[in-house]
């Protein structure tokens, strides 16, 4: 027997197919390593770089993007470490995995943003206030090298930054980055031709800018999931209507939608049915709803309990369990007193 569950009319009827696993596969791990592990490489020679001729222009703002650097390396090794620790088998008393260990790590690496971005603003006002001789031609070179190597990681780490919430945090790094290193281009070039010292300052403030508004979606993303709230890709109203509109659901309760880390999602649900429903009946129901979450809303971990509608009945209590037990033993006393 093959259950077709009715639909709206703007959609067709959903007719069962052979049974599948459900889950989206995510990327290989051993990719995503190696990918990592080359924009590790070019930003720690990167970071030598802008370190050496900062230090030899007098340029705050390659000092800047140099301590910038110097977290982003920081925050490729502690992706690696949690994309090591994430592919660790659920066994114990973690029962979802390690996989929420990049979160923490995305959060870290926003929060160090937010920190990097208050030192630069804190050394830029000081400079303003005594302004210092800036080379400009190293200064150009050094913003040059950054603003070529960036680009490099920028196209290495942009696919697979939409899916994966810690390289997200590593993409986001970068393009802080290689924004800051064109503002350092324009920077030398005043600071050469038309001595503007000032600019020094300027282009840090940019960095520190560019820095602190790449930080907070971050933040609020690694939150999000961490306080397991439903992904904003997903409607759960949506969810719920959806589920509505296979006939043999009569409600939808205790509906919970999460992120266990990103781009893996769960969902929880009670389903209740008509007690008329069949057994086998059920199993092709339940069926057709992963394939329909699975395939509309791309959720892959889902937990659903069918159960029969004659359930939401309270069922009628003998008149003794309707009163209270202070009630029943003064009434029993009295009758035993007169």
């Amino acid at each position: 027997m093959t259950l077709t569950v009715n639909r709206p009319t703007a959609r067709k009827p959903l007719v069962l197919r052979p049974c599948y696993c459900g889950y989206l596969h995510s990327e290989n791990t051993h990719q995503k390593v190696q990918m990592v592990s080359i924009a590790l490489v070019l930003l720690s020679s990167l970071f030598a770089t802008e370190l050496a001729i900062g230090a030899l222009s007098h340029s705050l703002s390659l000092l800047a993007d140099a301590g910038h650097l110097c977290a982003d390396i920081a925050a490729l090794g502690l992706t690696l470490l949690a994309a090591w620790i994430a592919q660790r088998p659920a066994k114990g008393r973690s029962t979802f995995g390690h996989q929420r260990a990049e979160i923490l790590v995305a959060l870290l690496n926003g929060l160090s943003l937010l920190a990097i971005a208050a030192f630069v603003i804190w050394e830029s006002v000081d400079r303003f206030h005594t302004p210092q001789t800036v080379l400009g031609l190293p200064m150009l070179m050094g913003a040059t090298v950054g603003l070529g190597v960036n680009s490099l990681n920028l196209g290495l780490l942009h696919q697979r930054s939409q899916t994966d919430l810690n390289l997200r945090a590593a993409f986001l790094h970068v393009m802080a980055d290689a924004a800051s290193s064109i503002g350092m281009i324009a920077a030398s070039l005043a600071i050469y031709f038309w001595h503007w010292m000032w600019m020094d300052a300027a282009a840090s403030l940019l960095v520190a800018a560019l820095t602190t508004v790449s930080a907070l979606p971050l933040i609020r993303e690694s939150l999000e999931v961490l306080l397991e709230y439903a992904p904003r890709s997903i409607d759960p109203i949506e969810v719920e209507t959806s589920l509505l509109t296979f006939e043999p659901i009569a409600q939808v309760k205790n509906l919970r939608i999460w992120s266990i880390t990103s781009g893996h999602t769960a969902v929880n649900a009670h389903l209740y049915v008509s007690a008329s429903l069949e057994a086998h009946d059920r199993d092709c129901l339940l069926e057709q709803i992963k394939t329909h979450l699975s395939e509309a809303f791309l959720i892959q971990e889902m937990t659903l309990q069918i159960i029969s509608e004659q359930s939401l009945e309270k069922p009628k209590l003998h008149p003794f369990f309707n009163q209270s037990l202070t009630s029943h033993v003064l009434g029993t006393t009295r009758s035993l007193a007169s």
